[in-house]
């Protein structure tokens, strides 16, 4: 299939990127690497008048850490991120969840603010914003703001960004010392779409654990002084509460049965 016509504008700075936003509105859209908007070019389920090409602009290239957080630039490629000589230590969760995201020619042309700005359920790095608790800045001619994960995606393929908004950067909180994390997913094939994804952070006796794929997007449960007994109990009462439902590739039962089966392992993991 083919796209339906469209202007293509490359932008070199960012002022340039949100005039062009203020002037076209929801009829235009950002894109850097394409790995998820393209697609929905191709298959019409998106109609911008005019494509705003951002890859270019060097200020919202790389990757920046400080005492706290790392803050990743909106055309940071997912294969930069996890070439990053920091990111085993400053952000282990999202490296052990990287190497799940499509294959390596994808990760080496998708962003990572794309794919939080897709805002997939199933998506990878979404869930490890929302369990981490970062945020993404927005910028537009009217202000720049941050919102946290759990105000940011608030629903399948839906963002609070406005129309005349663009993401600027991701940020992720850095590691805590005496933290410990673990990752996994259910997919048919690697590469594919999580059925299930499931991350878990454990810091002293506070427990954390994120769902992908059940809801319609991730969801963050956290539990203190999380005893051995009542595990099942509380990932079952987890499983429920986030829904899920039907569809071609999995029942609402089977998603349930994931999230406690993996929930389980990924809290035992992080206590050894």
């Amino acid at each position: 299939m083919k796209p339906a016509p469209f202007d293509y504008i490359r932008v070199d700075s960012v002022d340039e990127a949100v005039e062009l936003l203020g002037e076209y509105g929801d009829d235009a859209r950002i894109i850097a690497g394409g790995q998820s908007l393209m697609p929905m070019l191709n298959m019409r389920l998106a109609r911008p008048e005019v494509l705003i090409d951002i890859a270019r602009v060097p200020e919202l290239a790389g990757i920046k850490s400080d005492a706290n957080a790392v803050t990743i630039g909106a055309v940071t490629t997912q294969g930069a991120l996890e070439e990053w000589d920091g990111l085993a230590t400053m952000l282990p969760i999202v490296a052990q969840a990287l190497p799940n995201i499509g294959h390596f020619q994808t990760r080496n042309r998708g962003t990572v603010c794309g794919s939080l700005c897709h805002a997939d359920p199933s998506s990878e790095l979404p869930l490890c914003l929302a369990l981490l608790g970062g945020e993404v800045e927005l910028c537009s001619k009217r202000d720049t703001r941050r919102l946290a994960a759990d105000d940011f995606q608030i629903g399948v393929l839906t963002t609070a960004k406005e129309p005349d908004e663009m993401a600027t950067c991701a940020i992720f909180p850095k590691a805590a010392e005496d933290a410990s994390y673990a990752f996994a997913e259910f997919h048919r094939r690697h590469g594919d779409f999580a059925i299930v994804a499931v991350a878990a952070m454990r810091s002293g006796n506070t427990v954390r654990l994120a769902v992908g794929g059940v809801a319609d997007r991730p969801e963050v449960r956290e539990w203190q002084g999380l005893e051995n007994n009542v595990i099942d109990d509380a990932l079952n009462d987890f499983a429920w509460d986030m829904g899920g439902s039907d569809d071609i590739h999995a029942t609402a039962r089977f998603r349930r049965e994931l999230v406690r089966h993996m929930g389980r392992q990924l809290i035992e993991e992080t206590a050894q």
